[in-house]
């Protein structure tokens, strides 16, 4: 098999109005590169029972004290605007762990009933979704993602600090029998394992029906313990995956989504890869965000954020509150500057942002 690249060109000018002046008052959620955003990542807790090594410490974080988090009056109202107002067309609700925040189903239920409906994903550890499943596909969630970086029951416990990998496979059963599907598995890999651990996740996923997504180890870290070269590139990740596995690129267009696909032996099972750092796909993307404390951050490795929550709070209408989001995504960057060499991690971990 021959490795080809896998980004979308990450060198941006700027759209025609230029990057001067304010965000337009209406129309779509634009940038001034002329990104458009649809894809609204919702983060409902920073809270979650893993701790995972790449992610977290073992003693775990401070968590964020309940009077900064969104209500769901509150979520559910910036969810409108957002939808009405910015055309989203697109929830994903992440966390922490999005199982642990109060009121999930009443939240999902309400983003459903949404006019124009959007599309509503889930991205979870699945500690308890063989519990939830039915309950979140009744609400109106439409499909899910489960984080799982190894089918190998002690590399899971050392990578996660918990011996619950028999309760994921359990939630994944149950999100498939829920019709929560595509049922999709994220995956990042450990430096030492992960060579192994994909080949084994991938043989279980194209088993059970599932697709996997392999996703680089990102500086997203509560630590701030990452160091570029000792996270396993796409490159590693697809010649480890060659050995085993006939891999040939998928002919569907990429479009804005942050994985590229490759047939598996002929397909119809595939197997994605998302290169954020070797291989950025920032010119495509099309992504705003929202942290449980009501903070729109317009990229992941953003370093600043715009507070959604104060302006709720001090009693802002839906007009305030849509051309704070405006100005807010206006103002992102071309890229999100990893491979730069004045690159600054965000001081929040992947846990308070939300993926």
């Amino acid at each position: 098999m021959t490795v080809t690249a896998l980004g979308l060109p990450s060198v941006l000018k700027p759209a025609a109005r230029g990057a001067a002046g304010e965000a337009p008052r209406e129309g779509p959620l634009i940038d001034t590169f002329g990104r458009v955003a649809t894809d609204l990542r919702v983060s409902l807790t920073d809270r979650c029972n893993l701790r995972c090594t790449y992610c977290m410490p073992a003693e775990g974080l401070d968590w964020l004290p309940d009077d900064r988090l969104l209500s769901p009056e509150e979520l559910t109202r910036l969810l409108r605007v957002a939808v009405t107002r910015l055309g989203i067309t697109n929830v994903r609700f992440t966390g922490g762990e999005p199982l642990l925040a109060r009121d999930l189903e009443h939240i999902v239920a309400a983003t459903a009933a949404l006019v124009p409906r959007p599309e509503i994903a889930l991205t979870t550890n699945g500690l308890g979704l063989k519990h939830r499943a039915e309950a979140l596909a009744a609400a109106g969630l439409d499909r899910v993602n489960v984080s799982l970086d190894t089918v190998d029951a002690a590399r899971f416990a050392a990578i996660t600090r918990r011996d619950r990998l028999a309760d994921v496979l359990a939630g994944l059963r149950s999100a498939q029998r829920a019709g929560l599907g595509p049922v999709k598995v994220n995956a990042v890999l450990d430096p030492d394992t992960g060579r192994e651990d994909v080949v084994a996740l991938l043989r279980y996923c194209v088993e059970h029906g599932y697709q996997l997504r392999v996703i680089e180890q990102m500086p997203l870290d509560a630590g701030h313990q990452w160091r570029r070269g000792q996270a396993l590139s796409a490159e590693d990740i697809l010649t480890a995956l060659s050995h085993h596995f006939d891999l040939t690129p998928d002919p569907r267009p990429r479009g804005s989504a942050p994985a590229q696909l490759w047939q598996v032996d002929g397909g119809p099972a595939s197997v994605g890869v998302i290169a954020s750092v070797s291989q950025a796909f920032c010119a495509a993307c099309d992504r705003t965000r929202l942290t449980a404390d009501g903070q729109v951050r317009n990229c992941l490795f953003a370093t600043t954020e715009t507070d959604l929550r104060s302006l709720l709070r001090d009693g802002a209408d839906d007009a305030a509150l849509e051309a704070a989001w405006r100005s807010a995504m206006w103002s992102k960057a071309a890229g999100h500057g990893i491979n730069d060499p004045g690159f600054v991690q965000p001081e929040r971990p992947m846990s308070a942002i939300g993926g």
